[in-house]
């Protein structure tokens, strides 16, 4: 286990910018930084990076947290996980308080696969450097390829001898699991190794794991496939995954700009001349989940293909869906009889970077232009392929670059632009109609799953299901205490240690617990109740508790409850870089005394309001005849609470005469 000063360096060290920059393109604004959430598929960017505070906040799906928790969220990792990998990243040494061995028993199933195809890896790049047969076989077709040591290396690529058991045996000794052998498809049922006679492409996900492995064969073995590529597990969905992103992502996003190739030799000859930015897609149409991969980097992607029409129409499907994504699309056709990789030797990456420069075509006008090849003399396979382009024009988002593509497809074929537009809306019609007939299979099938697994409790009897929001009710909880308990939360975390009256010694914390003390038993949400609790106990021990301590506490609920609390879409206008002065005011980061007593006279007053209520409730339910002088007595007490409340209003500015 990690021991605790270890996970505190670490977590002051790791800057969020830095970790999160890894995996999501972001750009400046103001004091913050921007860009889409990797967490939930959006379209604006409300995901929001503060380096300031050290945490990072989605505004859209509400997920939030700090370096650590970014990286387990994002890699599915657990805490010890996501820790190590932080501590190699900032290279700190890892004091642990028990063995290895004991941690690595407790490790779930994704940790065990992670260290199993880790084992494998660095056994098939044994072979393929330190056996006769790798050298020979393996070594001989990478080099033979063009492939220096330096990028066979970067991209951990290994060979897989032609014994039938050899890899399994030695994972075996060293102790894995046979079943997450099998699991990952690198043992068959039989226990013989799968992959055998094959060069190895190793498959990483965005923080270099190996998650997968493509094997090629090297003889004419007409009964085995050319490729064998590893099993689809918990850590790896061919779908979610593009060949070579991990090594790209840097290049893609200094760029702006992704490659995408065909095949993995392509991504090696690409990378090893000059030219990163590229990711292969493995002869497959694009998926959603791929194309989101690449918008955390650039919206600009730029296909290359070799010139063969069948291929390119199979890999243009999935084009569609990154103009939904309102990304940008280009296409390059390589002459003919090259692919990147022989273009790219044939031209340098000088020559290579120019052609492409030269020859891109905008995908919308690509397939236009083949429309008027090869359906020139066919209207009816013209009308085919111009609706195939009038669906994907409908796919686009932006309406302004729509009517863009409307106007030059209608110049390029001679067709009128109202047909065209006339057509468009039809198909965009179209498409909404068949994504709200999904979204209501979708909500019907989960429906009929909720009543097939009806749940009961430790008697049998079944669980009565939720009810339906009361919209009514919700409104009515509005009058309830949760906006000005939070608001005394906030407080307490982003400026609790701070000075509330420095000649007098009094923090923030002091003086606002002093004054709520006597109904802080009242408090309606526990959650806030928890968090003044653990501030007091820190307190009466004299030990700080600034934002950090509450972003980076061990409760998890305080820890989410912080980053909520502290985090804001909105950043305050640098009024020096613009030369105003603020003139009535502090800046707002050290304004805490004047939002403190607003904060707390709003809370006072709230609770006067309820009290108020509760004794006019009273009131009502007694006779004033029989009752007497008792219910003299709760007009008196009823007039003191008023009187109380109004004074407070006035305190605070305005007139609150009534709940």
């Amino acid at each position: 286990m990690i021991n605790q000063h270890t996970v505190q360096q670490i977590i002051e060290r790791a800057q969020i910018e830095e970790v999160v920059e890894e995996f999501v393109g972001l750009k400046r604004r103001g004091a913050n930084m921007l860009g889409l959430c990797p967490f939930h598929n959006e379209k604006t960017p409300s995901f929001t990076v503060s380096p300031a505070k050290n945490i990072y906040k989605c505004f859209g799906c509400g997920k939030g947290g700090n370096t650590v928790q970014f990286v387990m969220e994002h890699e599915s990792l657990t805490f010890p996980e996501a820790l190590r990998y932080l501590a190699k990243k900032y290279n700190i040494e890892i004091e642990e308080t028990e063995t290895s061995d004991e941690y690595k028993e407790e490790r779930k199933l994704v940790d065990a696969l992670f260290l199993v195809n880790q084992f494998a890896s660095k056994y098939y790049q044994e072979q393929l450097f330190n056996t006769d047969e790798g050298r020979s076989i393996g070594l001989g077709y990478f080099k033979e390829r063009g492939f220096i040591e330096s990028t066979i290396k970067k991209f951990d690529l290994g060979y897989a001898s032609a014994s039938y058991d050899d890899f399994t045996k030695k994972a075996i000794d060293q102790q894995y699991n046979i079943e997450h052998l099998r699991t990952l498809r690198l043992t068959t049922e039989k226990d013989l190794d799968f992959f055998r006679s094959r060069v190895m492409f190793a498959i990483h996900n965005l923080s270099g794991k190996v998650i997968g492995f493509g094997g090629r064969i090297l003889s004419e073995n007409k009964k085995s496939p050319k490729y064998l590529n590893s099993a689809e597990s918990e850590i790896y969905n061919k779908r979610k995954v593009l060949y070579g992103l991990y090594q790209a992502k840097t290049a893609i996003r200094k760029l702006k700009n992704c490659f995408i190739v065909e095949g993995y030799t392509d991504v090696l000859s690409l990378h090893q001349n000059g030219v990163e930015n590229v990711v292969a897609s493995s002869g497959t149409a694009l998926t959603e989940s791929q194309i989101r991969l690449i918008k955390r980097y650039t919206e600009n992607i730029t296909l290359l293909y070799d010139g063969d029409a069948a291929g390119i129409k199979a890999a243009s499907k999935g084009l569609d869906l990154v103009l939904e994504q309102e990304m940008n699309v280009n296409i390059v056709l390589l002459p003919d009889n090259h692919d990147p990789d022989s273009f790219i030797k044939l031209k340098g990456s000088t020559g290579f970077l120019e052609f492409i420069e030269e020859n891109k075509k905008d995908f919308i006008l690509f397939k236009t232009s083949l429309i008027s090849k090869e359906a020139e003399k066919d209207p009816i396979q013209k009308a085919s392929l111009l609706r195939d382009i009038i669906q994907s024009i409908a796919r686009i988002p932006d309406t302004i670059k729509r009517s863009l593509y409307i106007k030059q497809c209608s110049s390029l074929l001679d067709i009128k632009e109202d047909i065209l537009v006339s057509e468009t809306n039809k198909a965009i019609n179209g498409l909404i109609k068949q994504k709200r007939l999904e979204q209501d299979r979708e909500a019907y099938r989960n429906q009929r799953i909720q009543q097939n697994q009806a749940q009961t409790d430790d008697t049998g009897f079944p669980i009565e299901s939720p009810k339906k929001i009361d919209h009514h009710q919700k409104r009515v909880d509005f009058y309830n205490d949760e906006f000005q308990e939070r608001d005394i939360a906030r407080i307490i975390v982003s400026a609790g240690d701070k000075w509330y009256d420095e000649k007098e010694n009094i923090k923030v914390f002091e003086f606002l617990y002093q004054n709520i003390e006597d109904v802080i038993d009242s408090l309606e949400n526990p959650l806030y109740l928890k968090l003044i609790n653990i501030a007091k106990v820190e307190f009466e021990k004299n030990n700080a508790i600034p934002e950090s301590y509450f972003i980076s506490h061990s409760d998890e609920e305080i820890s989410q409850l912080a980053i909520d609390l502290v985090s804001s879409p909105y950043t305050y206008a640098k009024w020096e870089e613009r030369k105003v002065s603020l003139q009535t005011s502090l800046p707002p980061e050290e304004n805490q005394r004047k939002d403190t007593m607003r904060s707390l006279l709003r809370f006072l007053l709230k609770k006067l309001n309820q009290k108020i209520k509760h004794q006019e409730d009273l009131i009502k339910s007694m006779d004033s005849q029989l009752n007497g002088e008792e219910y003299i007595l709760e007009l008196k007490v009823l007039n003191k609470l008023q009187q109380h409340r109004n004074e407070l209003a006035k305190d605070f500015g305005t007139t609150v005469l009534k709940m």
